[in-house]
């Protein structure tokens, strides 16, 4: 599947048709002639190529890594080797959450290219969410791939050894963390080029943003937990975008930023994007109240991603806790197992707060950093656009600053709903 051989060089249409074609399966796959194939670019992400090439037999998406940021241009390059990492954690999000990621079908290191599996008809869910379509599926799929990659990948599941080469087969990753560790814990904070906002309505916001220490605390330790603290294997870039949907199926897509670090990083961007559909809800009503029922969809929806996610979290640490962590001979006996539960609580609380403050950090960067969600840029009128921004960054302010506030996720929903009419001075 993984081949390495050859020089990388951009493939376009022409010479991606040529590539297939001498690729046997692949070739078999698509069927017919190489010349009758359709070869469409549809990438509308940040950094890379995607192509859907049809057959007369089937299709295919192609995926190949441009070496620089495709938002910016190639005066940001960036390193070929997110296509390499990016196949990794595919194939171990595969042995981990079957059926819940696309199957892969090729690789070409040396090109940093990847073929997986055409999903049709899933759409990307924040396209969805936009229009305001509800996705029974979710909760089940996103929770599921969730819990047991990060678990089976901490150490409450494997050795030490087995988690240090996971660690280490990731660590050249740097440079997609780098990204992370700027555009998300320090750009929007500071005077930066590629900082933009809605203005002039969030200008005194931006400005607010860049004053508030205690603000920049919080954020510095958001930072420094996500440099420092490789719990479990993280896809990295976990929010709705990077999820394709259908009423019925879920597929979790495009983990090029994944590597080892803590796993409210994960949660807590999955849950920032639902929060982001629901303030930019309203900005979407052609008549007033016409997408509560989705609304109130999105705020539930919230909440049972992060219950869904405990239980099942918590289900697989009682049943295979065969790690190094926590070890069993320390906690013999009834009075050693309910020590042990409530050690178990006490670490889901600790990483709930991690989340709901990953959350937070999340949603500020995609209002005031380099990229922004669709949730938030469709909404045509500037100001409506700048309101349900500043009412996600209100609630994003007040759990970074007080998170001993928000002790549950129906906190964070409450709050959330109080804001959902608030309006802001500008």
């Amino acid at each position: 599947m993984a081949q390495g051989q050859g020089d990388y060089r951009i493939l376009h249409e022409a010479a991606l048709r040529d590539y297939l074609a001498g690729v046997a399966d692949l070739a078999a796959t698509l069927g017919g002639e190489p010349a009758s194939w359709s070869i469409t670019e549809v990438g509308d992400g940040n950094l890379n190529l995607v192509f859907i090439v049809k057959g007369g037999r089937g299709g295919i998406a192609v995926k190949q890594a441009l070496p620089y940021v495709r938002l910016v241009g190639e005066s940001w390059p960036l390193p070929l080797s997110r296509a390499h990492y990016e196949y990794l954690a595919l194939s171990r999000q595969a042995e981990l959450a079957p059926g819940l990621v696309p199957a892969l079908l090729h690789h070409n290191e040396a090109l940093a290219l990847t073929v997986m599996e055409l999903l049709e008809p899933h759409i990307i869910m924040r396209k969805g969410m936009v229009a305001g379509s509800q996705y029974p599926r979710f909760v089940d799929d996103i929770t599921t791939f969730m819990a047991r990659t990060l678990f089976f990948t901490s150490d409450l599941a494997v050795s030490a050894a087995e988690k240090k080469q996971g660690i280490a087969a990731f660590a050249g990753n740097h440079a997609l963390c780098k990204i992370t560790e700027d555009l998300i814990f320090t750009d929007p904070y500071r005077v930066a080029e590629q900082n933009r906002w809605t203005a002039p309505y969030l200008d005194a916001l931006a400005a607010e943003l860049r004053e508030d220490m205690d603000l920049h605390v919080a954020i510095s330790r958001l930072k420094l937990k996500f440099m420092a603290s490789p719990e479990a294997l993280l896809h990295g870039d976990l929010h709705t975008g990077s999820i394709m949907v259908t009423g019925g199926e879920t597929r979790v897509i495009d983990p090029e930023f994944a590597f080892y670090g803590p796993m409210g990083f994960d949660v807590g961007a999955v849950l920032a994007n639902l929060l982001m559909a629901y303030f930019a809800s309203a900005g979407h009503e052609r008549t007033p109240g016409e997408r509560r029922a989705f609304e109130a969809w999105v705020l539930e929806t919230v909440e049972t991603v992060w219950n869904d996610f405990a239980r099942k979290f918590l289900e697989l640490w009682r049943a295979g806790a065969a790690g190094d962590a926590y070890p069993a001979s320390l906690f013999a006996g009834e009075t050693g197992a309910a020590r042990l539960e409530a050690e178990r609580q006490a670490y889901m609380q600790r990483l709930f707060a991690d989340t709901v403050g990953f959350a937070a950090a999340k949603t500020i960067r995609r209002i005031f950093g380099l990229a922004h969600n669709i949730d938030f840029e469709l909404i045509e009128d500037p100001r409506r656009r700048a309101i349900s921004e500043a009412r996600a960054v209100r609630l994003a302010r007040a759990i970074m600053l007080e998170v001993g506030a928000f002790p549950t996720i129906a906190d964070v929903t409450a709050a959330a709903r109080k804001l959902r009419d608030w309006q802001p001075e500008f």
